[in-house]
């Protein structure tokens, strides 16, 4: 029985100790220090790999440097361990769309879908290029 306690406390230091750094991590990302978030980011999911708002988190950071190519292998990951996450989904597009794959962008959603959203963003601005380009481009699909 104290086997199991120890465990269980075990675990709960270890829990608040990789929200801390996620809470950093965060903190780094949002004052443009994106290299030393990236540091956090890789220091928790080498405790804990299927952290999924670390591989997010971790995506967007490699897309604020521009490195797309590889935040689009972090939300790949983290789709692969939860295939329906919408927060992934959407940052998965965005890198889609900013690396110019506008048909791979639209195939991972439901077309029909896209299209609603588009139009709405379109309605709100109707200036708004990136809503122009997608709606087309889900249009023609």
């Amino acid at each position: 029985m104290l086997d199991f306690i120890i465990s269980v406390y075990n675990q709960s230091i270890l829990k608040y100790e990789l929200s801390k750094m996620l809470e950093k991590a965060s903190e780094l990302s949002e004052d443009q220090k994106y290299s030393q978030a990236l540091k956090y980011y890789e220091n928790i999911l080498q405790i804990d790999p299927v952290n999924i708002i670390a591989i997010i988190d971790y995506g967007v950071t490699l897309q604020n440097l521009a490195r797309f190519k590889h935040a689009l292998e972090k939300y790949n990951v983290a789709l692969t361990i939860q295939p329906k996450n919408i927060s992934a989904l959407i940052n998965k597009g965005t890198v889609l769309h900013t690396m110019g794959k506008y048909s791979e962008a639209i195939e991972m959603g439901n077309i029909k879908l896209a299209i609603k959203y588009f139009k709405k963003a379109l309605s709100i601005d109707s200036d708004y290029e990136l809503a122009q380009i997608s709606f087309s481009t889900a249009k023609k699909s």
